[in-house]
């Protein structure tokens, strides 16, 4: 009793941190399917699973308050989990911007939610190598950063095809929700990086381990 009062809880952060990707994974593909068919249940799913997965990072959270050891840096698995969070919240808050500014459907839209699914397939596979295979998640998580830049450029031709129209009040709503998802790219981005950061320090630290049992005498 004393040693888990010392140590805490056997709490697995691995798995804490691949079911919120799979949240990722999930609310991108309602988001997606709402964009195609405005259907209000799509919409409402979206919002659900942004909801379990803030109970799932205030899960994690409290297991790092509980636990002495941890896999990975304590700050850096918070700023991990914080990065996934960050991306289901402009998911939720995209569906919400289209309630609010009544967006119908759009193949603009339509093709930035196709490069975001593709980069949260990415970063739900980054998450997952994590444990056991670090150097595929690398991989993983460069492939997700690649979305930037092109949700970048979709933004760019998206608003100049909008600026070639007339009607003020839907280039300014349309504007809005492009930039609303380019800032999502970015958040992707950042758990991209958040994921290399820490992966890089192990493989790093395992890389300096090895060198220096290759030099006892």
């Amino acid at each position: 009793m004393k040693l888990l009062k010392i140590f805490g809880c056997n709490v697995d952060f691995f798995q804490l941190l691949r079911e919120q990707s799979e949240y990722i994974l999930k609310a991108v593909r309602a988001l997606d399917s709402y964009v195609q068919s405005l259907n209000p249940d799509d919409a409402d799913e979206v919002k659900s699973l942004e909801e379990q997965a803030d109970r799932k990072r205030f899960e994690l959270v409290q297991g790092l308050d509980s636990t002495f050891i941890t896999p990975y840096d304590r700050e850096d698995i918070y700023m991990l989990s914080k990065s996934l969070d960050d991306i289901l919240d402009y998911y939720k808050t995209t569906v919400k911007e289209m309630e609010i500014y009544q967006i119908g459907q759009s193949p603009e839209l339509a093709e930035f939610i196709a490069v975001l699914k593709d980069a949260s397939v990415n970063i739900h596979n980054a998450v997952c190598c994590m444990e056991k295979k670090p150097k595929a998640a690398v991989q993983c998580a460069v492939k997700a950063k690649k979305c930037e830049n092109k949700v970048e450029s979709i933004y760019r031709h998206s608003v100049a095809a909008l600026l070639m129209g007339d009607d003020i009040k839907y280039i300014l709503k349309m504007r809005e929700l492009y930039r609303h998802l380019s800032n999502c790219a970015d958040r992707i981005d950042e758990a991209s990086d958040m994921i290399c950061h820490i992966l890089m320090k192990e493989i790093s630290g395992s890389n300096r381990q090895r060198s220096r049992l290759g030099r006892r005498p």
